[in-house]
């Protein structure tokens, strides 16, 4: 059975860190991107970041860019999201997902096929 199970969330202030971790386990994700998505209460699922199976390529959201970092260890299936200098408007469930394809439209919900059961962020001002 094939499970992504998300870790990390909690409550910090304006300016602090968290870091989540996305635990994947079924298969072999190391050829697949992964990749967090956010969403917030009355908001459509929003693209954060993702990371390609090699790690080389680590496109962002530009609302986050500069200050996460998505990053990966193949050996251990896992998916890491380095927050920092969070705001209040990052307050969301946070989401891993794995695509299987490796597809270029790494910001599109519809082309994960795995998906976990979300961690609550929330930032307080």
């Amino acid at each position: 059975q094939v499970q992504l199970v998300e870790s990390g969330g909690g409550s910090v202030q304006a300016g602090g860190s968290l870091r989540l971790s996305c635990a994947a386990s079924g298969r072999t994700f190391s050829r697949d991107t992964m990749a967090w998505f956010r969403q917030a209460p009355g908001k459509e699922r929003e693209f954060v970041a993702a990371i390609s199976g090699s790690g080389r390529r680590t496109p962002y959201a530009d609302s986050v860019k500069g200050r996460f970092t998505i990053s990966r260890d193949n050996a251990k299936n896992t998916v890491y999201l380095q927050m920092n200098s969070l705001k209040p408007e990052d307050t969301a469930v946070y989401y891993c997902a794995a695509d299987r394809g490796g597809s270029a439209a790494y910001s599109q919900v519809r082309n994960y096929d795995y998906w976990g059961q979300g961690t609550q962020v929330t930032v307080s001002s």
